[in-house]
């Protein structure tokens, strides 16, 4: 028996409702044990239901960017960054611990080379702090 064999493929359905999302997550969740493989015809399943899903997500479950702020000390942590680090895409010291203490907004200059330098999604740079 091939792997492929192994998964219920059933027909695909849009996902319209809360019931249709919460059974359409319940039919892939055995596929995140054991993912089938992308060429078989489960692998072609599983990818159709997640797309639906994401896009169910999208609409009905949208997540906001984060504050600009966050996104800058999150993409610190993550790359082991201090503030000096940030100095090139900033400006001097004392300017970076301003923007990081939201005492100095961000400047389209600095929201591009926060963007270029580290990779940080400009919508998250450009959002207006809640």
């Amino acid at each position: 028996m091939k792997k492929q064999d192994t998964y219920a493929i059933r027909p695909i359905h849009p996902i319209r409702t809360e019931a249709d999302y919460q059974a359409a997550l319940q039919l892939v969740a055995p596929y995140f044990d054991d993912e089938p493989e992308p060429d078989s015809d489960a692998g072609a399943h599983f990818e159709a239901m997640v797309t639906l899903i994401e896009g169910y997500e999208a609409k009905h479950y949208p997540i906001d960017p984060p504050d600009p702020l966050d996104a800058i000390k999150f993409r610190m942590e993550q790359q082991g960054l201090k503030p000096k680090d940030l100095e090139p895409m900033i400006g001097r010291r004392n300017r970076v611990y301003e923007v990081l203490n939201g005492k100095r907004k961000l400047t389209m200059t600095m929201v591009w080379k926060l963007h270029t330098g580290l990779g940080i999604p400009a919508e998250s740079l450009i959002r207006q702090p809640a």
